[in-house]
């Protein structure tokens, strides 16, 4: 492929590099900042010597002359091209940018969580202000207790110590406190309905007896949900009370939180209500004063959900700006953290760490530094479209950008 300029723009995009990092540009950069303008990574063989030149040129230039030459070549800079391969963030402000990275204890982190979490990461690292990997924790049921230690690990690695962890089962009071006021607000209920024949109702935008109790009766079977004493699995959810002729059935009425008398590894038996991921994850962000969201695209229905949680708390139009991103499949490597785990008991495997497997730990361990990542997630920046790498394309990638 011939793109027009290629000199011109290769120049270009260095002396940006330069000016934004300290009159030192990098290839790598410069590369991911190719990719926008069409360069294929089959290419990159075909340029990286113009590319390591030019770089050196631009580095032995003073900060003056970097700029001054910038102005003359910015004209080359394609205008879809945004910070270093990442697009502008809207209404962002200096210093104030808040986002997350929300990791489920399952297992330890792989290389798609490392990819999309540094999209998040390099965004508050651009413009300032708070990053935070929060552990969702709320379902005794899916936990693996390894991974807490695993997951600490690997984010104070790839985040290189620059985000607040946080465990959301320490929050529970929080969750507590957040329930009662949407029941206040009567903005959800106590549903005590079997499950099918709730299902059966809703899905013909019919309304349960439930539905219409009164604040005060509401709260009392919020009482015993929470009394040791008081309901069971399964005999009493909490709801929210949504549009029930929303035209997507999964928006009517949707559970906030339920009875599960699992133990929790960490909580054990204190609590036995526990918060189901759209009220916690809504409670968090507003708590957290979260300004930015970018999830996967499978994520839509949540984050609207979440939206209308915001809006019965009085939070109408502060949803925090929001971008999905599609789906990386990574052929030929195994990324299930239930796979994983059966492969560490059968002795497929020797740990996490092992260096067949594609998780950070094994990585690390294999000498990858965190900016190789942050690189490779500038490359591919944000996009809902899918996309498809095996694995000999994936290293190869990665180890151009780790060797910066």
């Amino acid at each position: 492929m011939t793109i027009k300029n290629l000199p011109e723009k290769i120049r270009a995009y260095a002396l940006k590099n330069a000016i934004a990092h300290e009159e030192k540009a990098q290839a790598g950069s410069v590369i991911s900042s190719l990719f926008h303008e069409g360069l294929k990574q089959s290419e990159i063989k075909n340029y990286i010597k113009e590319i390591n030149k030019i770089v050196s040129e631009i580095n032995s230039l003073s900060s003056d002359e970097q700029k001054k030459e910038f102005e003359k070549l910015e004209k080359f800079i394609s205008v879809r091209e945004g910070r270093e391969g990442l697009p502008e963030l809207p209404n962002a402000k200096k210093g104030k940018v808040i986002m997350r990275f929300a990791p489920s204890p399952s297992g330890a982190l792989h290389i798609g969580h490392a990819l999309t979490a540094s999209i998040s990461y390099l965004f508050v690292k651009n413009y300032g202000g708070k990053f935070y990997v929060r552990i969702e924790d709320t379902n005794p049921e899916n936990i693996y207790p390894p991974a807490y230690k695993l997951l600490q690990d690997d984010s104070k690695w790839l985040f290189e110590n620059d985000a607040e962890i946080l465990i959301q089962s320490e929050r529970m009071k929080l969750y507590y406190k957040y329930a009662e006021k949407l029941l206040k607000k009567n903005s959800a209920y106590i549903c005590t309905c079997n499950s099918e024949k709730f299902k059966e109702l809703v899905d013909n935008k019919k309304k349960c007896v439930c539905r219409d109790l009164k604040v005060k009766e509401n709260l009392e079977r919020w009482r015993k949900m929470l009394s040791k004493t008081g309901y069971k699995p399964g005999e009493a959810v909490l709801r929210f009370r949504s549009d029930i002729n929303h035209k997507n059935p999964a928006m009517r009425d949707f559970p906030l939180a339920r009875v599960n008398l699992t133990e929790h590894p960490i909580q054990k038996n204190k609590y036995r209500v526990w918060p189901l991921m759209n009220l916690a994850v809504a409670v968090d962000d507003i708590e957290l004063g979260m300004t930015h969201i970018i999830r996967a695209k499978e994520h839509r229905d949540n984050a609207e959900r979440q939206k209308m949680i915001y809006n019965a708390l009085g939070k109408k139009g502060k949803y925090p700006w929001t971008a999905y991103l599609g789906r990386i499949h990574l052929k030929d490597m195994e990324l299930s953290a239930s796979k994983i785990t059966q492969g560490i008991k059968e002795k497929k495997y020797s740990g996490w760490d092992d260096p067949k497997l594609p998780t950070l730990a094994s990585l690390r361990k294999r000498g990858y530094k965190p900016s190789a990542f942050w690189k490779f997630a500038e490359r591919i920046g944000l996009s809902e479209n899918d996309k498809t790498m095996d694995r000999n394309e994936f290293f190869k990638l990665l180890d151009f950008f780790n060797r910066e």
